[in-house]
């Protein structure tokens, strides 16, 4: 059996596509909403219109759900590690794969390495690259990167894991693979902010173009391979998320630049990235505008205005 820990919507479509596999667990940290599950058979709150299969398993009761050898964490990236203080210790040596993307707000740790320090003796992976819930559910067909620094483990998850319409690529670069998923989330901010300010498409692509050039910059100081970087969980989650509305990072940015609320209950992971980005950039001295403008955008100590003259004025260079 294979769980899958978190009831998002995010969570609930891997189960529902794992689930033409074979059986599923699915926790829910709500018991309530694990009843309303039962009743309708659809999780309404996060992934509603979408059926669950019968053999999909959802449950509130953590000790039941960790009795599988697989174990696919969906919570979001700054909950993480209070999930792992409370259940960490069920999951010595089974396969943990990280799903959630972002850096710790505090430490800059990366999933796996959050789980490495609570879970040492686990197998640690993370599953990452441009896909939104309702296409998964949907069964419709969707590309993933699957990375694990152990290749043997790598390769026994990719054939577990990889279901009708999720297709897999495996990759050792762990490093790459998470950084990818993680920094292209403040760059999704950006290009929102960019439309919701009607700056325009000409301006979106710079921000893609210029923020992708900042995820390269930050990845490669880290170690990542610069191949893993131009793949799924670099290029094409950013390509995905500075372009479409289903991505909460880039709603969110579109709010910020129209001046609109938004809605304090939807995670956005990138908010919080790039805080533990600004301030490892801090330390390291490494030059990162785009993530310097997100942050002072989401803390509220710039305007839309002032962040399009700091862009534009910084002294001209070459490509």
């Amino acid at each position: 059996m294979i769980a899958v820990i978190g009831a998002g919507a995010f969570g609930t479509a891997l189960a529902v596509s794992l689930a033409r596999n074979g059986p599923v667990a699915l926790w829910a940290r709500d018991a309530e909403q694990v009843r309303e599950i039962h009743a309708s058979g659809q999780n309404a709150r996060r992934l509603p219109g979408v059926d669950l299969p019968e053999n999909i398993t959802v449950s509130a009761d953590i000790e039941t759900v960790l009795q599988a050898e697989i174990v696919l964490l969906s919570v979001p990236a700054q909950k993480l590690r209070r999930f792992l203080e409370t259940c960490g210790e069920t999951l010595a040596g089974k396969h943990v794969v990280a799903c959630c993307k972002g850096m710790e707000r505090g430490t800059g740790l990366r999933p796996t390495q959050i789980v490495a320090e609570h879970v040492p003796d686990a197998i640690p992976a993370t599953l990452t690259g441009p896909s939104f819930a309702h296409d998964i559910a949907r069964g419709l067909p969707t590309a993933l990167t699957l990375a694990c620094a152990d290749e043997r483990a790598g390769e026994r998850l990719q054939t577990r894991l990889t279901t009708p319409n999720i297709r897999l690529y495996r990759t050792t670069d762990v490093i790459g693979a998470e950084l990818g998923g993680a920094l292209k989330n403040v760059i999704a901010i950006a290009c929102g902010v960019a439309i919701g300010a009607g700056l325009g498409e000409s301006a979106r692509a710079a921000l893609m173009t210029r923020g992708f050039a900042e995820l390269v910059k930050v990845a490669e100081r880290y170690g990542a391979k610069a191949e893993t970087l131009a793949g799924l969980s670099g290029f094409g989650d950013l390509v995905l998320t500075c372009t479409s509305e289903q991505s909460r990072n880039y709603r969110f940015g579109q709010s910020i630049g129209a001046g609109d609320a938004f809605d304090s209950g939807v995670t956005v992971e990138g908010a919080a990235t790039a805080q533990a980005l600004a301030e490892m950039a801090q330390e390291t001295g490494l030059d990162l505008p785009i993530t310097r403008v997100v942050t002072g955008l989401v803390s509220g100590e710039l305007n839309v205005r002032d962040a399009v003259d700091m862009l534009l004025q910084r002294p001209l260079k070459e490509e």
